[in-house]
């Protein structure tokens, strides 16, 4: 090979390997950059939420929304409204929902509540620990006969990922999905929506209800500078190794 083939080689390589070094600086850049502009959609959506919860909480208790007005009730209208509903719960047809919260690892309590008008609410009556999964181990905090419930309406959720996905055949759920929850448990006139109880102590003390979480840590906007910061930095690198090509050149 001659001086002059080798040096061809040499330059070859180089300026491969230079392309490489800046798609991967481009790649970089796009990459903290589009995480940025993610986390600063995230903090105008939590910011909405706060908004929406903080002024929801605050709105008088209301009964809750009847059955004509059932297609009518929406996360922007209702979520979060306080209300109570005055029926009877059909203890026998509870479903267990699989959640962490500042009590520990357990379950949901989620318990359908007939009205006098034959239509159902599910109820989330709240907390219940692993240990006190079987409805026997928690009989005195069961209610029979006519009572009324107050908390805040809920809409209800959609279905998970695998392997946090509802499985109605193995009664495993993991999302307060109530479509599902009340073709499991064959349940007619269901509303779209169910309550969070309120932290009544419930005989026994199981399930613990209040545990509605309505303050959310928001620090999308921290993140957002970090992203954004690290693309700064990726564009000043590339920036400065694309000067020292040129120089060379």
């Amino acid at each position: 090979m001659t001086n002059s083939s080798r040096i061809f080689e040499v330059l070859r390589i180089s300026s491969v390997s230079f392309a490489i070094i800046i798609m991967i600086f481009v790649l970089l850049f796009s990459l903290f950059t589009g995480l940025g502009i993610w986390q600063v959609r995230r903090l105008i959506w939590k910011n909405d939420l706060i908004a929406q919860v903080n002024k929801q909480t605050h709105l008088p208790t209301e009964y809750v929304p009847a059955k004509v007005r059932w297609p009518n009730v929406t996360a922007a209208c209702c979520d979060y409204m306080p209300v109570r509903a005055t029926g009877h719960y059909l203890n026998n047809k509870e479903v267990l929902v699989t959640t962490v919260t500042s009590e520990g690892t357990g379950y949901w309590l989620l318990t359908p509540f007939e009205m006098p008008d034959d239509s159902i609410i599910f109820i989330n009556r709240g907390f219940v620990p692993m240990d006190r999964k079987e409805q026997e181990t928690r009989i005195a905090g069961l209610i029979n006969g006519e009572t009324t419930v107050n908390g805040i309406l809920r809409m209800g959720e959609k279905n998970s990922f695998y392997p946090r996905r509802n499985n109605p055949n193995a009664d495993r759920w993991y999302t307060r999905e109530l479509p599902a929850m009340a073709k499991a448990r064959r349940l007619s006139e269901v509303a779209p929506y169910f309550i969070d109880a309120d932290k009544t102590p419930n005989v026994g003390g199981i399930p613990i209800g209040g545990l509605t979480i309505i303050n959310f840590s928001n620090n999308h906007f921290i993140y957002a500078l970090t992203w954004f910061f690290l693309a700064i930095g990726v564009f000043l690198a590339g920036a400065f190794v694309f000067y020292q090509r040129m120089k060379e050149i």
